[in-house]
């Protein structure tokens, strides 16, 4: 059975995350009367690409959202219509192009993308069109700082709170040499330095660290570069690609309870990914990615999607959908414009605890401000729009397959 725990910052990985910092609730319900108009909801997320895995999670999470708000009598009064659906397909373009249809269709909130390098490539596009963007699942730190006029808000946790995580991980399994490989990208590259960061500040020895280009072929120079610096441990930042990087260190001697993953590649069948003729070769490899220990939203989710077998980011996108709609509630009015200043506010600790659409709703009806607990922890949004706590999973693959075999609390403020 998973057990939980708390992390607190080091002051290695403070500094990292010094922009961090929660204010305070602000006026609520003064927007205007927009009964009657319908909140129009975008989703641009992997259908194709090598993160389409990703992508049954993020829209049946989207849509049991809706099917909760619209069972609590809609926003302001009418029904959520049906999602308006867009490819990211993992390409910058493509995934602009998407964008720019959803804002053609006049969305009032776009989720998503679902990769930081979506994320990056397509939010000029929407929060240009002062269009709330919020992504459940690109981490990036780079994307706190982005200039997106307000209008760019995330529900999944910075990688400077995750890279603590699996650095704390890999301490606590007793391993004290450890190497580091990440894809060349954004993503790899903030996640590395959290990691190496917090590795450091606990007195691990990083002994190598490695980057790669994510459409290489061949990975033996970063394999190598590990293998040669003698590491107890590898620690791989990557998405899909890194099945072959696991399958190069496997044959290069490495076993799979030396390997630790991110977010990227938590997939139930990542083993028959690195080796389709034995699955088993990445038992006792472990790896973390932002999570939920909410055994009820599981339990509801899969009600509304009996054949989902892979609820990651969930919860996060869950959270994106109720808190844009509890914000158009707080203004009174679905336009952008008009509720983007009430999203932070309707997350915010100075305000009464609820925990659905219909509770928090209910509770900004009454005149009260409102700090919605999401399906995914508290969130919390800071300045910057990005949460300040966050829950992981700590998954792993062991003799009866992918498992979850602890939940970790971790707050930027502690």
């Amino acid at each position: 059975m998973a057990s939980k725990k708390a992390l607190g910052l080091t002051a290695a990985t403070a500094a990292l995350v010094l922009g961090l910092s929660a204010c305070g609730n602000g006026d609520t319900g003064d927007g205007g009367d927009a009964a009657g108009e319908e909140f129009n909801l975008g989703v641009l997320y992997p259908q194709t690409g090598n993160l389409a895995f990703l992508g049954p999670p993020q829209i049946e999470a989207a849509e049991y959202a809706i099917e909760d708000i619209n069972a609590a009598g809609g926003v302001l009064g009418t029904d959520v219509p049906a999602i308006n659906e867009a490819d990211e397909a993992g390409d910058a373009g493509q995934a602009n192009e998407a964008a720019n249809n959803l804002v053609a269709d006049e969305v009032n909130a776009v989720v998503g993308a679902a990769a930081s390098g979506m994320t990056q490539a397509v939010y000029d596009t929407v929060t240009g069109a002062e269009i709330v963007q919020c992504s459940g699942s690109a981490t990036s730190p780079e994307l706190s700082g982005i200039d997106d006029g307000g209008y760019f808000y995330r529900t999944a946790p910075s990688d400077l709170m995750a890279g603590p995580v699996l650095a704390e991980q890999m301490v606590d399994d007793g391993h004290v040499s450890m190497s580091l490989i990440a894809r060349a990208d954004d993503y790899g590259a903030g996640y590395l330095d959290a990691v190496e960061s917090e590795l450091e500040a606990l007195g691990a020895d990083v002994v190598s660290t490695d980057t790669f280009d994510p459409d290489a072929t061949n990975f033996d120079s970063v394999v190598n570069g590990a293998n040669d610096a003698d590491a107890d441990a590898v620690a791989l930042i990557s998405f899909e690609e890194g099945a072959q990087v696991i399958a190069e260190l496997i044959e290069a001697g490495f076993d799979g309870d030396q390997l630790y993953v991110t977010d990227g590649l938590n997939d139930p069948d990542l083993g028959s990914t690195v080796s389709e003729d034995d699955p088993e070769v990445v038992t006792g490899m472990t790896g973390v990615a932002p999570g939920a220990d909410n055994p009820e939203f599981n339990e509801g989710l899969r009600e509304h999607a009996p054949d989902l077998d892979v609820f990651q980011f969930s919860p996060q996108v869950y959270d994106c959908v109720t808190a844009v709609a509890l914000a158009a509630e707080s203004a009174g009015s679905v336009e952008p414009a008009d509720y983007v200043e009430h999203l932070a506010e309707v997350s915010r600790p100075e305000g009464t605890e609820c925990g659905s659409f219909e509770e928090c709703r209910d509770l900004l009806d009454d005149g009260e401000d409102i700090d919605y607990q999401g399906a995914s922890g508290n969130i919390d949004f800071d300045d910057n729009g990005d949460p300040t706590a966050a829950t992981f999973e700590v998954f792993h693959w062991d003799d009866d397959g992918h498992g979850t075999l602890d939940y970790v609390d971790y707050s930027a403020e502690e």
